[in-house]
């Protein structure tokens, strides 16, 4: 995998880490924990610059969060809450969750869009509520870029200094992501059970 990285992104240059970090945004197919690491440690080498590698970085990780955020406007809250009505079991929320949502993420959507792009696994889904409360687009764009920036500077930086030993950024990173993931199924599964007994016990 390393091997595979840093050499596209030796020949692909900044439009590579705008490419892949845009991809990991819509739909992962290498996390970031993995393509930023590796930008920095082709940084450490001379091969690309690193103002280049943040701000290419930062910028395919907004134009991958537009998309979903777009996507939520577009389909919009209405037609998201009879959705939900309709397979609360799997959704695990109503549509009186969603306005509940919706109205906490009116009064502290920014804090959460801007914190939200540093947690991985949430960084993509969180455009998903600003998109749906319909949070304007500057805002959307200045916080996200704020949250992306500093995600991708400290991944680069690891990924610079740790240089030749940049197998330590995964072998921390990598864990600490994944154990979120477990975490976020856990109470999926959770949510699933206990709203399947709550209907069983009407």
């Amino acid at each position: 995998m390393f091997k595979f990285i840093t050499d596209f992104l030796e020949s692909s240059g900044y439009l590579g880490v705008f490419a892949l970090m845009a991809l990991e945004n819509i739909f992962p197919p290498i996390p970031s924990e993995l393509i930023m690491p590796f930008a920095g440690f082709v940084v450490a080498r001379g091969d690309l610059k690193l103002a280049g590698v943040l701000i290419a970085g930062t910028a395919g990780s907004i134009a991958g969060a537009l998309p979903w955020y777009y996507g939520a406007r577009i389909y919009g809250k209405d037609r998201l809450k009879e959705f939900a009505d309709r397979h609360a079991r799997w959704m695990t929320v109503t549509g009186e969750d969603i306005d509940k949502s919706i109205a906490a993420f009116d009064r502290h959507g920014r804090s959460v869009v801007l914190f939200g792009r540093l947690i991985p696994a949430i960084r993509t889904l969180i455009s998903v509520p600003a998109g749906l409360a319909c949070m304007s687009l500057w805002q959307f764009l200045l916080f996200s870029t704020i949250g992306s920036l500093a995600w991708t500077g400290a991944l680069t930086a690891a990924g610079f200094l740790l240089e030749s030993n940049y197998e330590q950024v995964g072998k921390y990173v990598d864990p600490v992501s994944k154990g979120i993931f477990g975490i976020l199924l856990v109470w999926y599964i959770y949510r699933v059970i206990t709203h399947r007994t709550a209907k069983k016990a009407h």
